[in-house]
């Protein structure tokens, strides 16, 4: 696919080509890690009391794998994991990697109707699940929807009997069998499905390689300039690529230990798991951040420990990048990715300048390849030039899971279509913009609302801001800000935000529609649902 402008000038982009990619598969580096650091810690589950060394964890994953052995796991097949974050959703996790079955993330929030969807989907033979979590009864709703899913023949409720039966039968299989299986596994093996959020349509099914998901965990670690000192704090869930392959993946390819302060987010608890445990890293999307920071008692907690970590989901509002450095944390990234490429694209580094980790999601990762191309023509713009964010290499997803015809779409030459508006600078530093669906045409004017975010930021009262398109008859669209107020703050009428904007943004960049939340529709990843959002506001405002 040709260029439209010299490489000297176009968004385009290669990532360094060190340190090397890792080779081999992920239950190779797993025993290579303990090897190594087989007395250090390696996992700390806050709400079970569990504090494993690496040691201790690899004898828990070889016992899981062992006994999936017994009951019949093999290569290829699929299990699915639905619980919240615990120290047996990663024991999981590496015990399928050591096997080579497929391991399944179910979303925590899901349903009947989509747990069915996902267990038919994927042909999921085994399930593992939780007993129940929140408002979920995962059991009951398991239940439900077994009759409909003739794939699926066991399911292991952990911390009850039939999780007790099934580690029971490890004793059935010796360590040696399962090093013969461990050895025939390839890198590029398909070892992990993650399903997109599905926002429109059912959800898809991206289908992740050792390669590809080791890799990404282990290069995020290196520009994070991890080490076996490193104690990360992972709040994120695990059933997302940013808690399974950022966390669990990053901390066990460089011997780091892995901390999960709750099964779900709670920001007391997390700023508390990473003060105890002396936490040098701390992860999350910018709402988590904002939430620990919003705390009342937030002063009461010592972060001093925290030396870096990963915010992504969305860009880093300015106001919150400035309570991290006061705080200390000025090592902190930024990443930017999906989950079809396992998931990074770009990450700021940790010695990155104020300017770009508030307004870029970084460069190129290593061993990637990214470029912005025009929507329409599929040609590289110019540096500065807003266009479609494309990204290529060992992350891109071996394919969406029995769906071809989506896979096609979606991946050409080897490139990703992320789907997001992205502008390259001339430093190859890169600012999303937002979705291609979800930018605002208002009187033929192309409005980013991630400018108006950051924008409203800056007043004193407003503590979170998003920005979404609505129908308008004589403009084609509006723009309406949902606003979460400072707590004792006045709300804001759409008059007040006019008055503030005035003079300081182009008139069709002022929000004609305000409205004031407690909180925004959110998937459980932490990423604003803007789509739930429009069609609120539509319906609200009568819009039609």
């Amino acid at each position: 696919m040709t260029t439209a402008v010299p490489q000297t000038t176009a968004s385009h982009a290669i990532g360094e080509t060190t340190p090397a990619l890792l080779t081999g598969t992920i239950s190779a580096n797993l025993d290579a890690t303990i090897a190594r650091f087989g007395d250090r810690e390696a996992l700390i589950d806050r709400a079970q009391g569990i504090r494993w060394t690496y040691a201790a964890f690899g004898a828990e994953v070889d016992r899981l794998a062992r006994a999936l052995m017994a009951v019949g796991l093999a290569k290829g097949d699929r299990i699915g994991i639905w619980a919240p974050n615990c120290a047996e959703w990663t024991v999981t996790q590496y015990a399928t990697a050591k096997l080579g079955a497929i391991l399944v993330n179910i979303n925590p929030s899901y349903r009947t109707h989509e747990l069915s969807y996902v267990l038919r989907q994927a042909g999921i033979r085994m399930l593992v699940i939780a007993p129940s979590f929140k408002t979920s009864n995962y059991v009951a709703m398991t239940e439900a929807a077994r009759h409909e899913c003739p794939d699926l023949e066991e399911v292991f409720v952990i911390g009850e009997s039939s999780w007790t039966d099934l580690l029971a039968h490890a004793d059935e299989v010796t360590d040696e069998a399962l090093a013969q299986v461990a050895a025939t596994l390839d890198e590029n093996d398909p070892i992990n499905i993650q399903y997109t959020s599905g926002t429109t349509g059912f959800p898809k099914g991206a289908t992740l390689s050792h390669r590809n998901i080791l890799n990404n965990g282990y290069l995020v670690g290196e520009v994070c300039r991890y080490t076996e000192e490193d104690r990360i704090c992972i709040p994120v869930p695990f059933y997302h690529c940013f808690g399974m392959v950022m966390g669990n993946l990053a901390a066990t390819s460089h011997g780091a230990c892995m901390v999960i302060p709750a099964p779900g987010f709670d920001p007391a608890l997390t700023l508390k798991a990473t003060a105890d445990e002396q936490c040098t890293s701390l992860y999350g999307v910018p709402t988590m951040f904002i939430a620990e920071w919003g705390m009342t008692d937030f002063p009461s907690y010592d972060l001093s420990s925290v030396r870096t970590g990963i915010m992504a989901g969305s860009n880093c509002p300015a106001e919150m990048m400035k309570k991290l450095i006061a705080a200390g944390i000025d090592e902190m990234t930024i990443c930017y990715g999906m989950t079809e490429t396992s998931p990074v694209s770009t990450q700021t580094r940790t010695d990155d300048s104020f300017e770009r980790k508030v307004g870029t999601v970084g460069r190129v990762a290593p061993h990637v390849e990214i470029r912005i191309v025009d929507p329409i023509t599929l040609e590289t713009v110019p540096r500065g030039i807003p266009g479609e964010f494309w990204t290529k290499g060992y992350s891109v997803m071996l394919g969406y899971w029995g769906q071809d015809d989506k896979t096609a779409e979606a991946i050409v030459d080897g490139w990703m279509r992320t789907g997001d508006l992205g502008v390259m600078d001339d430093d190859g530093y890169v600012q999303i913009t937002g979705r291609i669906k979800d930018m605002v045409i208002r009187g033929g004017e192309n409005v980013y609302p991630r400018e108006i975010e950051e924008f409203l930021y800056t007043h004193p009262d407003i503590l979170d801001a998003q920005v979404v398109g609505v129908p308008d008859e004589k403009y084609g669209e509006e723009l309406c800000a949902w606003i979460r107020m400072r707590e004792g703050a006045p709300p804001l009428d759409a008059g007040a935000v006019r008055e503030f904007a005035t003079g300081k943004l182009a008139h069709y960049k002022i929000p004609r529609y305000v409205k004031i939340v407690d909180d925004f529709p959110m998937t459980v990843t932490g990423k604003v649902r803007k789509v739930e959002m429009r069609q609120q506001s539509t319906e609200e405002l009568g819009l039609g």
